[in-house]
């Protein structure tokens, strides 16, 4: 197993420097002018040095060599500086966002608490939802409880979270005011009022998530546990009087989660991408709503490094999931 996470991992890095140049050019070839929000009596030679000063003035392969190097050599050791309190990276020059005129890292890192808090919880409820759900459904197939847990299931996979975030809304914070239509992110939770408060803004857009991802997933577990409710071994373990929990928890339920494992593993590294739709709803100032508001506003250095991001979770957490397996079925080996 070692040996071949290793090897993985290798592989894994000419993959991510050609996502990373495929990112660079394909942002570089979309139209727009980071300049292009600024004042019209901007003279020419004022605004040529402006380029310049963003690092517009260089060739494209040099910009995405500059970029490069700060992702993987200069940021690494700026986290080390703040969190060894050394000074490796002092005076070097970091990716720095057009639109905020910050550090990219640094704006990210203040957005990663609000995404994790509501998109990372609501991920987590879903899944705690979904597998029993998809467990029991199954083996009591065309039961009550399985064709209210598909209907339900369809529903929420079926209805756009922007519709069903705004219907939430009007039911529970307009006409009954049990909670908050707008998250608060300048709230800090310090005694247990303040954690109240947290828990009530955070009610409705985790509920969206959490409806959604569950019935997705539940829908996964289902199918998965039907195909090995009729396999051969299973038949065998009741024929050896094991009892019919045994049978579900220990046999068919560890041989079902492989198909779920993938769908769950990779959907984590939507967590850090955040809920765009949700978050644009509930007014969350995550990093799906950055993300957006870099779209908008053409700032190539966040948008690249948002990206790439993702991407490099996608990857690892791909790896993960292939770990998982040989942990989950015995008959899987790498080495």
């Amino acid at each position: 197993m070692l040996t071949y996470t290793l090897r993985r991992l290798l592989t894994a890095i000419p993959t991510l420097i050609f996502i990373s140049l495929v990112i660079f050019l394909l942002l570089e070839a979309a139209p727009g002018d980071p300049l292009a929000d600024q004042p019209l009596t901007i003279p020419p030679e004022v605004r040529e040095k402006m380029r310049i000063a963003l690092g517009l003035g260089e060739p494209v392969w040099v910009r995405y060599w500059k970029w490069l190097v700060q992702f993987v050599w200069v940021e690494p050791r700026v986290v080390l500086d703040g969190w060894l309190g050394t000074g490796f990276a002092a005076g070097e020059a970091r990716i720095v966002s057009w639109q905020f005129r910050a550090p990219v890292f640094d704006i990210i890192w203040q957005r990663i608490p609000q995404t994790l808090w509501v998109v990372g919880m609501a991920y987590l409820v879903g899944v705690l939802i979904a597998i029993p759900i998809g467990v029991y459904s199954a083996v009591r197939q065309y039961s009550w409880f399985d064709q209210i847990g598909t209907f339900v299931s369809m529903l929420g996979f079926s209805v756009p979270t922007f519709f069903s975030g705004v219907l939430l809304i009007v039911i529970f914070a307009v006409n009954l005011g049990w909670f908050p239509s707008i998250y608060d992110t300048t709230l800090r939770v310090t005694d247990w009022d303040s954690f109240v408060r947290q828990v009530r803004q955070m009610a409705l857009p985790i509920a969206v998530l959490a409806l959604f991802n569950a019935s997705q997933i539940s829908r996964f577990m289902r199918a998965s546990m039907l195909d090995n409710l009729n396999q051969d071994y299973v038949r065998t373990a009741r024929a050896k009087g094991l009892p019919e929990r045994r049978v579900v928890l220990l046999h068919v339920l560890r041989n079902s989660l492989i198909p779920v494992v993938t769908v769950v593993a990779l959907g984590v590294p939507t967590i850090f991408g955040g809920a765009i739709i949700t978050e644009q709803v509930f007014k969350v100032n995550g990093l799906g709503q950055l993300l957006i508001t870099a779209i908008y506003a053409n700032d190539l250095p966040m948008v690249q490094t948002l990206t790439f991001i993702f991407a490099i979770l996608i990857v690892l957490f791909n790896l993960i999931a292939d770990i998982l397996y040989g942990l989950l079925d015995p008959r899987i080996r790498y080495d």
